[in-house]
């Protein structure tokens, strides 16, 4: 069964801590410029993840991915049949 992930952008203030979050899941992303890490977990846990990262002394934020809820199914894209004619105009 694959288990439900979820990203969490996780701002901090120093890069010396990376390899320490890797217990909390999966590390996918670290900008060395921006000082942030992405970081996916199972969706379950992620709340109580949160909370834990954000006792962390060297963790600025810590901010969920709204991915899975956004909506990724959008109508059809064919044009009306009025705005298809109007296309057909010759000069």
């Amino acid at each position: 069964m694959v288990a439900n992930r979820v990203g969490l952008a996780i701002w901090i203030h120093s890069l010396k801590q990376v390899k320490q979050l890797k217990r909390f899941g999966n590390i996918h992303y670290v900008s060395k410029r921006m000082k942030y890490v992405i970081l996916y977990c199972d969706e379950e846990k992620s709340d109580e993840t949160i909370q834990r990262l954000n006792s962390l002394h060297f963790v600025k934020d810590v901010s969920k991915s709204m991915r899975p809820w956004i909506k990724t199914e959008y109508q059809s894209s064919t044009p009306d049949k009025a705005k298809k004619d109007d296309y057909k105009m010759g000069i």
